[in-house]
C-alpha cells in the first residue's frame, strides 16, 4: 500500500479502536457525530473509488485543466497539507445515516480497493496523468490524490478523536 494510504489506514484504524460504539453516534450539538465524520471519510473513499473504475473503463485519464483557484487550492491543501475549516462538503459526501459498525467494517477495504485503483492508473496513465477532478480542487495526478486522502482523513481523525475527547470527560 502507498505510503500515505497506509497512514490514513493506521490513523483510522487507530481512531475507530479506540472509540466504543456508544460514543461514536454521541457528538456536540449541531456537529456531525464521530459516527458521521467516519461516514463522510467512507463516503469520500466510495466516490473515488467510482471516478477511478470510470477512469480505468473508460482507458483514459478524466482530468479537467486546472484553473488558477484549483492550483491555489491544490498548493494549500495537498503541497501544503493544510485543509481550512468551516468548508461544507459536497452533497455527495454529507452522511446519511449508516449504522457506526456499518462503517467501521467498511471504510479500511474502501481504501484498500482505493490504493489499488490508484495503482493501475499510475501503471495505465502514467505518475502525471490528471486522472480525476476532485469537486473543489480540480484535477489531480495519483499522488496528488493519495496525499489529498491522507490529509483529508487526518483532519477529520483529529476531529473523532476530539469529539470522543468530549464526550468521554
Amino acid at each position: 500500500m502507498d505510503s500515505y494510504l497506509e497512514q490514513l489506514r493506521q490513523e483510522l484504524e487507530e481512531t475507530m479502536t479506540a472509540a466504543s460504539p456508544d460514543l461514536m453516534n454521541n457528538g456536540p450539538a449541531g456537529k456531525w457525530t464521530p459516527a458521521q465524520v467516519l461516514e463522510h471519510l467512507y463516503l469520500t473513499y466510495c466516490n473515488t473509488n467510482k471516478g477511478l473504475a470510470a477512469c480505468l473503463e473508460k482507458g483514459m485519464p478524466l482530468g479537467s485543466r486546472a484553473t488558477l483557484r484549483h492550483r491555489l487550492g491544490t498548493l494549500v491543501v495537498v503541497n501544503l497539507a493544510y485543509l481550512p475549516k468551516g468548508r461544507k462538503a459536497p452533497e455527495r459526501a454529507v452522511p446519511k445515516g449508516m449504522p457506526a459498525e456499518e462503517v467501521r467494517r467498511a471504510i479500511l477495504p474502501e481504501i484498500q480497493q482505493m490504493d489499488a485503483g490508484f495503482a493501475e492508473c499510475e501503471r495505465r496513465f502514467g505518475p502525471r496523468a490528471k486522472i480525476l477532478d476532485h469537486p473543489v480542487l480540480g484535477p489531480f495526478n495519483v499522488d496528488q490524490w493519495r496525499k489529498f486522502h491522507w490529509v483529508h482523513g487526518r483532519h477529520h481523525a483529529r476531529q473523532i478523536r476530539e469529539r470522543l475527547g468530549k464526550t468521554s470527560g
